[in-house]
């Protein structure tokens, strides 16, 4: 039923032309937003003179979370790991332009704080929509056909006291004598309103422009504890009545007075964190909180009540998107303004992002963002299929400004990619699409490869905000650690560092296992591998790589060692180190190094090393031109419960017909297949892998009237 409302409630709002003419204000972006139970309309209005291409809406920690959106045509929308939606269209809206997104929320009307960017990711315009109740019928407003008249109308309440009006008092059993806040929601916007105690008026007011107020008045003294008659009248007679108990004012001698304080406040916080504030004022008074983000706009307003000794207590959360930099806490009573400021960092030492969300394949893909300064940064990037397809090491300067780019090409795989960072035992996790927009996911990475028994290791895990994931360790005998067995919840921002103690953990390669419903990740770690004293056999799949593609590099030595494998260029320079282990068999296999684009063909070396022993495979690093014409590569496995494993093969450049056969480890042809290729010349195909497939190296041939190419896979 409420998702019937949602979807009815956007279509009406829908109804009327999508992208209208409004009038110039100051404001180079206005939003305003209408809202039914948990479903709310935002309505954008372009009143600058740049293009918007994106919007980016969040809501404070305590308005809670998005559960789902709805765009208009055209509009592309997507949740991030930190809660934030982001909507961006291929037609930005122009000046005189505007456009409406729908949202559901798990709380009633949230303030939502929103950000709109050009066409260049460039800020326009930032600010907060609080939510104003759906009018019960349809109010017809026009606009003057005079030239001169460039003022729009308003529609607003004619009465003060609308049927669902509401008021509530701090403290909510206030005494004789007090003074208390009065806080008004739902009534006549810009309406004149007086409040009565009985028949005494104790205040005149007015009400904002969302029909809400909140004032400061005090009872009398001479008023009889007993139960009593509130009411808020406006103009026409009209009025809402409160009926509660006045309590006997506490004994507290009349010359006491207890001056407004403030304490407890940290020069620093970070987000996701709670701000907990502290102090003194008139006893059974309240006082008011309000936060101010470093872009002038208001974040927070929550009044407290002052207890009978004169002290009073404040918290709230750091939203996990909260915008870094100076923030301002006001605290009042009524009489006395107390300022505060308090710097919001980031909890994450390693913020590194891509400039843009989607990037489409042949582009490069620029990230940048803060480390930290003076330190070696190390950056790895995983494809959809969880291979590493870019490494580079940063020296990363005092300012801490990194900024880095990775090429693609139209051969890779589309989907998300993700790049983590890592400095010490510092991890930075974030995430880009390819070809699409990046999906939410969950994210396991260590700190390292192997570790010493007793060691504690770190694991940096990324996911949906809040999220609570289970973590167990299966050993090399494939029995589940239950000391390791936890359970964690990830902070606001989707990301938690966790922490394991290896104590007691016998050598071998173990396997971490994350979970969160039916997803799940995994990430294998070692524990007490040392470097062999046997013979190693170290080679490649191909001889001949073009600048861009990926190197599969096998071995064969001694079971459960370390081997470090380093590649240099044909100048001898070290392209890429990285150490890996063999496994119970003896066997290793790498596919994370790359030949890197833009650099020189010729002879290269791939070395294996562990310990005193070391073995050498050449390569030839080709151009382009020389390797031009038809590509195959293998694009992962997917599991389908009908056929079984699927083995994912696409082919480029291609001509008319092509014929793909596919090669056991045995040299034995398992599989066969034609297809004729796209205008484009592109094939993309899944293949059916035999039940019972041995494990190994496969071959995939591709062959068309005029070229032919091959690559490899391994079946682990």
């Amino acid at each position: 039923m409420k998702g019937i409302i949602f979807s009815v409630l956007f279509a009406i709002l829908l109804l009327g032309v999508s992208t209208h003419a409004v009038f110039a204000q100051e404001d180079a972006v206005s939003a305003k937003s209408v809202g039914f139970e948990k479903t709310i309309i935002i309505d954008f209005a372009n009143n600058g003179n740049t293009s918007i291409e994106t919007f980016r809406l969040w809501l404070g920690s305590d308005d809670g979370s998005f559960k789902s959106f709805k765009t208009e045509p055209g509009w592309t929308g997507i949740k991030t790991p930190q809660g934030v939606l982001v909507f961006t269209t291929d037609k930005p809206i122009k000046s005189g332009e505007s456009v409406k997104f729908g949202v559901k929320t798990d709380k009633v009307k949230p303030g939502i704080n929103w950000k709109a960017l050009d066409t260049k990711e460039k800020e326009l315009d930032i600010g907060k929509a609080l939510v104003s109740d759906l009018p019960a019928t349809p109010v017809e407003t026009s606009k003057s056909s005079t030239p001169q008249d460039n003022t729009p109308e308003q529609t607003t309440s004619s009465t003060g006291i609308l049927s669902n009006s509401e008021f509530r008092f701090i403290p909510d059993k206030p005494k004789v004598g007090a003074t208390i806040r009065v806080v008004g929601e739902k009534f006549g916007e810009n309406q004149k309103l007086d409040l009565y105690l009985g028949n005494t008026k104790l205040n005149s007011f007015e009400s904002n422009g969302d029909g809400n107020f909140m004032i400061t008045t005090k009872i009398p003294s001479a008023q009889q504890a007993d139960r009593v008659n509130f009411s808020v009248k406006d103009s026409q007679g009209n009025e809402k009545t409160v009926s509660l108990r006045l309590l006997e004012t506490d004994d507290v001698p009349e010359t006491t007075t207890i001056p407004l304080t403030v304490s407890g406040l940290p020069s620093t916080l970070s987000r996701g964190l709670q701000l907990s504030l502290s102090g003194t004022g008139s006893p059974n008074t309240s006082v008011t909180a309000t936060i101010t983000n470093p872009n002038g706009i208001i974040t927070t307003t929550n009044a407290t009540e002052v207890n009978i000794s004169g002290k009073w207590y404040y918290e709230t959360i750091i939203p996990g998107d909260a915008t870094l930099g100076t923030y301002t806490i006001d605290i009042t009573d009524g009489k006395k303004h107390i300022t505060k400021e308090i710097q919001i960092e980031s909890s994450e030492l390693i913020e590194i992002f891509p400039v843009k969300l989607k990037y489409e394949p042949g582009e490069k893909i620029i990230f940048n963002g803060t480390a930290i300064p003076n330190e070696t940064l190390e950056v790895v990037i995983e494809n959809p299929q969880g291979a590493e397809v870019f490494s580079d090491i940063f020296e990363v300067d005092s300012t801490g400004y990194v900024e880095f780019e990775f090429p693609t090409s139209l051969a890779d795989i589309q989907g998300t990619y993700i790049m983590f960072g890592f400095q010490g035992k510092e991890a930075g996790i974030s995430l880009v699409g390819l070809g699409q927009l990046p999906e939410v996911q969950i994210i396991a990475k260590m700190d390292k490869l192997n570790y010493k028994a007793g060691e504690i290791a770190t694991v940096a895990l990324d996911g949906p905000p809040s999220a609570t994931m289970s973590i167990i360790v299966v050993d090399p005998s494939d029995k589940t650690k239950e000391s390791a067995t936890a359970t964690v919840t990830l902070g606001p921002d989707g990301k938690k560092s966790h922490s394991i103690d290896l104590t007691g953990y016998a050598s071998g390669v173990y396997t971490l296992v994350v979970k969160r419903g039916t997803s799940q990740t995994s990430e294998v770690f070692t524990v007490g591998l040392q470097t062999g004293s046997g013979e190693i056999d170290i080679r490649t799949t191909k001889l001949d790589y073009k600048p861009g593609e990926a190197v599969l590099i096998l071995g064969n030595s001694k079971p459960n060692i370390l081997v470090t494998i380093t590649m240099y260029d044909n100048q001898g320079n070290v392209v890429k180190v990285k150490e890996t282990y063999t496994n119970k068999d003896g066997v290793l296999s790498d596919s994370s190094f790359r030949i890197p684009s833009g650099t020189p063909v010729g002879k290269w070396k791939v070395e294996g090393r562990s310990g005193s022993n070391f073995d050498e495979s050449f390569i030839n690093v080709v151009t382009n031109t020389e390797v031009e014409g038809m590509i195959v590569t293998f694009e992962g496995f997917e599991n389908n419960p009908t056929v079984g494993k699927l083995v994912k093969i696409r082919v480029i450049g291609a001509q008319q017909l092509v014929t793909i056969n596919i090669l056991n480890p045995l040299g034995e042809e398992v599989g066969k297949l034609q297809f004729p290729a796209s205008g484009k010349g592109e094939i993309s195909t899944p293949w059916p892998m035999p039940k019972n497939s041995p494990k190994g190296i496969y071959t995939i041939n591709a062959k068309d009237a005029y070229n032919s190419a091959s690559t490899t896979f391994v079946l682990p």
